[in-house]
């Protein structure tokens, strides 16, 4: 795989313009035509944290700030490295309207938001879904010369089929019985627009009624990563230095909405030993998302392999 080195983390924005004029011509003349990713690896060095865009983001999702970094914020800050590459002409799928399936993540150190970072970004695993393809972004962030975060992003083109790629069947869910909540979010029409300010993520589908109907859905919906990072910072205990977590999407959320919670902890001899999680919709008992947190031990034998592609989902718009 050959490395690209970026000047700098590349503007959402600018990356969501040029989707647009790539909607406007055919996905089958672009690239080869065929089922095979770009074997490149974006890579960007010694990036810097705006502190002021860090402390909206903490505030906003974990309603504190502090001097390191949440594992949300440091997928945000990697994301656009990552979305570059599905940017690229070679990129056999299209951009916008992606839905967001699941994330696995390792945060494997505190990060000081001073610290300069390096990101690197690829995709992998190309394949096909019930429902179209799906594909895998992986992001690794280093300081100091180390790994300290990696995250699989695990995305869907919905009813984009491409040729030589085997669609599994549909699995049957099994029905959903919530649980006893243990916290409820209100989130109001302007939720997907305050995420968006802190995140850089604009995509039209969460900025408001109009602009999401003009991407196929019926209303605007709050962010997948706004839903996983608030989620982890309530799960996780303070203090705790390294820690993996996953979460499945089911069901967008469609806002204005009400979201139930439960956070089940798993406390081993007095001390935590994990967490897993579900949200929900208090009025229809749907389930929008899934997941688990668990603290990592000084010699986690996971590497890039452990974060292989998890349970198939219906999704959420990410």
């Amino acid at each position: 795989m050959r490395q690209q080195q970026l000047p700098e983390i590349p503007a959402l924005g600018k990356l969501y313009l040029s989707a647009l004029g790539s909607a406007a011509r055919s996905r089958l003349t672009r690239g080869d035509g065929g089922t095979s990713l770009p074997a490149v690896r974006h890579e960007v060095h010694g990036a810097a944290v705006d502190l002021e865009k860090l402390t909206e983001f903490q505030r906003l999702v974990a309603h504190s700030a502090q001097d390191v970094l949440p594992s949300g914020y440091v997928h945000t800050f990697a994301f656009p490295v990552a979305m570059s590459v599905m940017a690229r002409e070679d990129f056999p799928l299209p951009l916008l309207g992606m839905v967001h399936l699941r994330n696995q993540v390792r945060h494997l150190r505190p990060v000081h938001w001073s610290e300069p970072l390096n990101v690197a970004a690829w995709a992998e695993n190309l394949a096909g879904h019930r429902a179209g393809t799906q594909v895998e972004l992986v992001a690794e962030v280093s300081a100091g010369g180390a790994l300290v975060w990696q995250g699989r992003s695990t995305y869907l083109a919905k009813g984009v089929f491409l040729p030589e790629l085997d669609r599994p069947q549909a699995q049957q869910r099994r029905d959903f019985l919530p649980p006893m909540p243990t916290a409820q979010w209100r989130l109001g029409l302007d939720a997907g627009r305050s995420y968006a300010k802190v995140s850089g993520d604009f995509n039209p589908i969460h900025l408001s009624r109009l602009s999401a109907k003009a991407l196929g859905m019926k209303r605007s919906l709050a962010h997948g990563m706004y839903l996983a990072s608030r989620v982890v910072e309530e799960a996780v205990p303070p203090h705790t230095d390294a820690f993996a977590w996953n979460i499945s999407f089911e069901a967008p959320v469609f806002l204005p909405a009400t979201v139930a919670l439960s956070i089940q902890d798993d406390d081993a001899a007095g001390a935590w030993a994990g967490s897993t999680f579900t949200g929900w919709n208090a009025r229809s008992q749907r389930r929008h998302f899934s997941g688990s947190v668990t603290p990592l031990g000084q010699a986690d034998p996971a590497g890039p392999a452990g974060l292989a592609a998890g349970q198939d989902a219906a999704g959420s718009t990410a």
